[in-house]
């Protein structure tokens, strides 16, 4: 039986930021949330997180079914934070102790931490530093045990030169725990209750504390600014990136990627600089995605080809389509197959039928298209009368001439055309051509305006 304690009540007066620090993000969700994330896959019986800065904000991001959420009134250090949620812990599980602001530590390190903790062991997880100012040093005796954390302010100049610190993430029974913690002592520089105390006691009762290390340091860190926050973004982006390379996905410069979400990818599949991806974005087989584009909440079909500058967000996107550049395709859209949304288009809303095209300079809402339709430059979609939204439905193999009007709720009938200029508000029928523009006027001996002197 696994329990899980999450510590995650600090102000983070470093960011300085009215938002908690555990609710900053990092690849698009909170700090927090990283973490309770990573604890479900340890199959825990019981997820609880120790909450006080802005405690309401925080439960409001994070609340879910499986998480329990702990008021720490009064911040009084990491014992005192422990503290708070015994009344949740069983005697009989193992305990693990996270921190809601060490975003990207991995499953495969914590069950390793996990599985050293037995009836007569206890489990720290340690790493080595190259600079290891701030931290509390791991203090080990000639056999190589160890025997305590000394933080930082109470280390003697010895101890200060030791490259293994703690990262406060530890393991430990139930019962052990609930042991220790009435028996720490706020007698420090802190005035404050240090969970990592509870080392010494394990040693005084003969408890071994064994030790586990992360495979990358980045992995313990957290974030106390935002030159860290930044620090661990790209850590996190190019891991990602590393990842779905190794499974086919070309990337032309794993250093300007960002995924804020999930990301599927097919086969040979090609993205350029500076895309973003947010929420769930699935891509099909040899798709194509240029430079500084952002898609969100997207299925892409196969074969499709977005050109650069292009945004995508809640919309769905068949085989052999082509988008962009300078793109928006807004929520509800749904593109069939080799339909073509062409430079400068808005499109919300809208079902584009197979084989249509909307090349450049137009905006399509709350429509239905069929398929083999062009759409000419300029034209738009008037689907809105200040109060409530109208559908415009254009038939089969319609010809929409450019600078239209289409006025809704209007319908355009199969093989109608449309002449260039018109404001359309009835319908055309099937195979009609339809003019609605002013007359034309030319005036002869037109004298043009000139200055006043």
């Amino acid at each position: 039986m696994l329990d899980i304690v999450i510590l995650a009540a600090g102000k983070g007066t470093r960011m300085k930021s009215g938002l908690p620090k555990v609710l900053h993000p990092v690849a698009g969700r909170p700090l927090l949330q990283h973490v309770i994330d990573t604890a479900r896959r340890l199959d825990s019986d019981a997820i609880n997180v120790v909450i006080g800065h802005g405690a309401d904000r925080v439960e409001a991001h994070c609340a879910a079914p499986d998480v329990h959420f702990v008021l720490q009134a009064e911040q009084l250090g990491t014992g005192h934070a422990v503290q708070q949620a015994v009344g949740h812990l069983r005697d009989n599980a193992v305990v693990l102790v996270l921190y809601g602001d060490v975003p990207l530590i991995r499953e495969e390190t914590l069950r390793s931490l996990i599985a050293k903790v037995g009836a007569d062991a206890m489990a720290l997880l340690t790493v080595e530093l190259d600079d290891p100012s701030g931290y509390g040093r791991i203090v080990r005796d000639s056999n190589g045990a160890v025997t305590a954390i000394v933080e930082q302010k109470e280390a003697t100049p010895e101890q200060l030169s030791i490259s293994e610190i703690n990262t406060g993430v530890m393991a430990m029974r139930g019962v052990d725990l609930k042991r220790w913690l009435p028996q720490l002592s706020s007698e420090n520089a802190q005035r404050e209750y240090y969970l990592t105390d509870v080392i010494a006691l394990a040693q005084g009762e003969g408890k071994v504390v064994n030790t586990e290390q992360p495979a990358d340091e980045l992995e313990v860190l957290g974030v106390n600014n935002h030159q860290q926050q930044a620090q661990l973004e790209r850590f996190y982006q190019r891991d990602l990136a590393a990842t779905l390379m190794a499974e086919g996905l070309t990337l032309l410069d794993p250093d300007r990627f960002d995924c804020r979400g999930s990301l599927s990818v097919g086969e040979d599949v090609t993205i350029d600089i500076n895309c973003v991806f947010e929420g769930r974005v699935t891509l099909g087989n040899n798709v194509s995605i240029g430079p500084n584009c952002c898609l969100k909440n997207v299925v892409i079909g196969d074969n499709v080809v977005i050109k650069p500058n292009s945004l995508l967000e809640e919309a769905r996107v068949a085989d052999n389509c082509e988008i962009g550049p300078f793109a928006r395709v807004r929520p509800g859209t749904e593109l069939s197959d080799g339909a073509k949304v062409g430079n400068f288009v808005e499109i919300k809303k809208a079902l584009i039928g197979p084989g249509s095209k909307v090349n450049h300079l137009s905006y399509v809402g709350d429509a239905q298209v069929g398929s083999g339709v062009n759409i000419g430059a300029g034209t738009i979609t008037c689907n809105y009368d200040g109060v409530n939204k109208f559908k415009t439905e254009i038939g089969d193999d319609a010809f929409i001439g450019s600078n239209t009007a289409l006025v809704a709720p209007v319908k355009v009938g199969k093989g109608a055309t449309v002449g260039a200029g018109s404001t359309v508000t009835k319908a055309v029928a099937d195979d009609q051509l339809t003019i609605a523009r002013g007359k034309q006027r030319n005036i002869e001996g037109w004298q043009r305006p000139t200055k006043n002197k």
